[in-house]
């Protein structure tokens, strides 16, 4: 990308997706691109609205079952996500956003819909609602630290052979296999973390942004890495438990 050339971050229909302040991952994009001396705007597309076809970096965020539902058929209409993911630019899916680039999920009736197949995967129903701190080892991102976030979904996600896990699962539910959480395939990136998943991991927003940009310079943020360490370390005492239970709610 031109050293001149403005990054565009696209939050695509916050007013329905963006459960537990997943706007704040746009926040973290944009902040860190501005700390190397880029230029960086946030876009907001709301239910609706067109989503631009040409933007660098595509967000969409968590939400309630019926915010999901509401979310799906403007998207299957509106095919300017798929073009621009055709262009190669880079999506993050957080939660609902997960499930809906899936082929399929299954809703709260046990009735399976078809996502918008943007990811090699089939998202089910866990049998209780997983909720709690999650810490994961990145496999899917060359260069970035353990990954802290934490989770409140009921949706499970099964990976094909065209996609791969984001993470190696060490404390939470994820996937819900005991194995892994999240998906990678090629420049599109899920995750049941909130948090926000960028804000607590900036490391991953570097990886984000690099998509676009190549090779950051270095940038100390101090207080981000003391968040995230403090965030990993309260995952990972004894009485810190990822748990499951029954209850309606997002994912």
């Amino acid at each position: 990308m031109p050293s001149d050339s403005e990054i565009a971050v696209v939050l695509v229909y916050p007013d329905i997706l963006g459960t537990y302040g997943d706007r704040g991952n746009a926040l973290a994009l944009v902040h860190r691109a501005r700390a190397r001396g880029l230029a960086a705007r946030v876009v907001e597309v709301d239910t609706g609205q067109v989503v631009p076809a040409t933007a660098e970096v595509y967000l969409l965020g968590g939400g309630e079952d019926s915010a999901q539902h509401l979310a799906l058929g403007p998207l299957k209409r509106d095919r300017n996500l798929a073009r621009a993911l055709g262009d190669g630019s880079t999506v993050l899916a957080v939660c609902a956003g997960f499930q809906l680039l899936a082929h399929e999920f299954t809703g709260t009736e046990g009735q399976v819909e078809q996502g918008l197949g943007a990811l090699d995967v089939r998202c089910g129903r866990l049998r209780e609602r997983a909720v709690g701190e999650v810490v994961t080892e990145p496999v899917g991102v060359a260069g970035v630290p353990t990954l802290t976030g934490f989770e409140n979904h009921r949706g499970d996600a099964v990976l094909g052979p065209e996609a791969r896990p984001l993470g190696r699962l060490v404390r939470g539910v994820g996937n819900g296999d005991e194995r892994t959480e999240g998906a990678v395939q090629g420049r599109v990136f899920a995750t049941y973390l909130h948090g926000p998943v960028l804000v607590r991991n900036p490391a991953l927003t570097d990886h984000l942004l690099e998509q676009s940009t190549g090779p950051l310079a270095p940038y100390d943020d101090e207080l981000a890495e003391q968040l995230r360490q403090e965030r990993l370390h309260q995952a990972r005492l004894p009485h810190v438990r990822s748990r499951r239970r029954r209850g309606p709610g997002q994912g």
